[in-house]
C-alpha cells in the first residue's frame, strides 16, 4: 500500500473529468443529428453502447494512476 501521495491521482481525475465532458458533449451534439429520424430502439440501443464504450479504456487510465512515478 502506498504511504505517500502521488501526482498521477489528482492529474488522473482532472483528466477524467475533461475527457468525460469533452466526449458527453460530442456525442450529446452530433449524435442527435444523425440518427434523430431512427426508430427509438435503435436511438437507444446507440446511445447504450456509446454510454458504455467510456469504459474501455478506463482500465488502463486507472491502472496508470495508481502505478508509482518511476515504474
Amino acid at each position: 500500500m502506498r504511504r505517500e501521495p502521488s501526482w498521477r491521482i489528482p492529474v488522473g481525475i482532472i483528466g477524467l473529468l475533461i475527457g468525460l465532458t469533452v466526449y458527453a458533449l460530442l456525442v450529446a451534439g452530433l449524435v442527435p443529428d444523425w440518427i434523430g429520424e431512427w426508430p427509438v430502439l435503435v436511438q437507444t440501443i446507440i446511445y447504450l453502447i456509446l454510454g458504455t464504450i467510456w469504459l474501455l479504456p478506463l482500465r488502463r487510465f486507472l491502472i496508470w494512476m495508481e502505478t508509482p512515478p518511476g515504474r
